[in-house]
């Protein structure tokens, strides 16, 4: 019931979204490189993964803003014993962080009560203050928040080619299984076709035989050659159903997995269609530019934000010096109440003696981060060489389907002259199947020929890194 209901959800959705599939001669739905591939980019479970992967990134982003948020804080307490009021505190904070270690803040404070602290004593309407307070050397040019800030910029921009790197990969899977699904529905049809022919072949013979014509003995090989047809046809089938399996997992519709239909094909003629679909169409060997690759991009995105946390253990070697300098007064309402003669200020200073821990950060900080430059100098070596071997590939590949596609040709126009000459009395049956299995051999090894042809352009497709546009 649950494959009934798949195949349904398939049949519906393949006309209710009006994919380009088209009638072939067969009464069968042909289904496209490009609609299979833009189905899996757009519905697929990986691919949808990646989208969050960026909404990942613009959410550090945020959180990483959050640092320079203004805040507001109270602090209250008061205390009553016996009919005596101890103390009643009121201390109300407004910051505003900025960006090089200084922080804005207004501040109220209101203290009362018998046994408050005589530091305390305020005016009856309270005491305000405004002012600023700032990191002199460590935290000045770099500090948490700045670092984290940077980061997450860099994070953001690093999510956006890894997702580029993650549809590529899940595309360039589902295009292998798309031309290995192709290849068996080729071979079966292959075997389909000859044992067709065997099968015509045999009652022809058997015909001539019951008439005397020629020997009884022929039918029977006949016989064995349809058979042994017959058997190649039911494997063909068997590896067909198990390819169109491996294809259906990558068909998803609305969250939903759907197994393909038997009575959908493949396009048999997809080669321009594929070099369009994958974006490898005329792209010449010395037009490709490493530097836009989306790996490489990842990991110079990564060295950056290693970058960042070297400078920012860098400037923990620094000592703390805190500075605050605060105008205070009884009516902010006046601008010119605030004057330097009533101000609340402080320094405060903290150094370790050996930096023992601060040096080992910052140590441990240049190895990542030359591990990360030893990393995209490998990578980019690697590409570089990947993209060059795979274009050769290609060129070879064009001289080889060349080549079995003659000797296709050559092994059909051999039985085609058996096959006359045996009409005539001048050959064997033995000849005819040997020269038709040397023809289906052929066949056979041109059809893995091209879907090998077809493997090394998605190679090609996956070695670029490319994140189809199109589709």
């Amino acid at each position: 019931m649950l494959q009934r209901n798949r195949r349904l959800l398939l049949c519906c959705t393949l006309f209710f979204f009006n994919i380009s599939f088209f009638y072939a001669q067969q009464d069968s739905l042909v289904l496209g490189f490009k609609e299979y591939l833009g189905y899996v980019k757009k519905y697929h479970p990986i691919a949808k993964q990646a989208q969050l992967n960026i909404a990942m990134g613009q959410a550090q982003l945020m959180k990483a803003r959050g640092g320079f948020d203004p805040k507001v804080e109270v602090d209250y307490n008061t205390k009553e014993f016996k009919d005596t009021e101890y103390w009643d505190r009121l201390n109300a904070t407004f910051k505003i962080p900025t960006w090089f270690g200084i922080e804005l803040k207004g501040n109220f404070q209101q203290a009362e009560g018998t046994y408050i602290n005589p530091d305390e004593t305020l005016p009856e309407d309270g005491l305000y203050s405004a002012g600023v307070s700032m990191s002199v050397l460590q935290g000045f040019w770099i500090n948490e928040r700045m670092a984290t800030l940077r980061k997450a910029k860099f994070f953001r921009e690093q999510t956006k080619a890894d997702q580029d790197l993650q549809v590529n990969q899940v595309l360039y899977n589902a295009s292998l299984a798309y031309f290995d699904w192709l290849k068996a529905y080729r071979d079966a049809e292959v075997y389909k076709d000859f044992l067709e022919n065997a099968e015509m072949r045999f009652q022809g013979i058997k015909e001539s035989a019951l008439a005397g014509d020629i020997a009884i003995i022929d039918t029977v090989e006949a016989k064995i050659a349809v058979r042994n047809r017959d058997l190649g046809y039911q494997q063909a089938k068997v590896e067909l159903m198990k390819k169109s399996l491996e294809l259906s997992n990558f068909l998803w519709i609305e969250d939903v997995p759907v197994e393909l239909q038997g009575g959908i094909s493949p396009n048999l003629e997809p080669e321009m269609d594929i070099n369009t679909t994958l974006e490898i169409e005329g792209v010449p060997l010395d037009s490709f530019n490493l530097d836009t690759h989306p790996k490489l991009l990842s990991l110079d995105y990564k060295i950056e934000g290693l970058t960042v946390d070297k400078r920012l253990k860098a400037n923990k070697l620094l000592p703390k010096l805190n500075a605050e300098y605060n105008f205070v007064t009884e009516t902010p309402e006046f601008i010119n109440s605030f004057v330097t003669e009533n101000y609340k200020a402080g320094l405060s200073f903290q150094m370790p003696i050996f930096l023992r821990k601060e040096r080992g950060d910052l140590k441990l900080a240049k190895f990542k981060l030359r591990d990360a430059e030893y990393e995209r100098d490998n990578a980019q070596v690697e590409i570089q060489n990947k993209v060059i071997a795979i274009y050769n590939e290609l060129d070879s590949f064009t001289e080889q389907n060349q080549l079995i596609t003659d000797i296709v040709k050559d092994y059909t126009t051999m039985l085609n002259a058996e096959e006359r000459k045996f009409s005539f009395g001048e050959s064997s049956l033995f000849l005819i199947n040997s020269r038709e299995s040397k023809l289906i051999d052929a066949y056979l090894k041109q059809n893995e020929m091209q879907n090998k042809f077809f493997y090394t352009k998605a190679k090609l497709f996956k070695s670029l890194a490319i994140n189809p546009k199109t589709l």
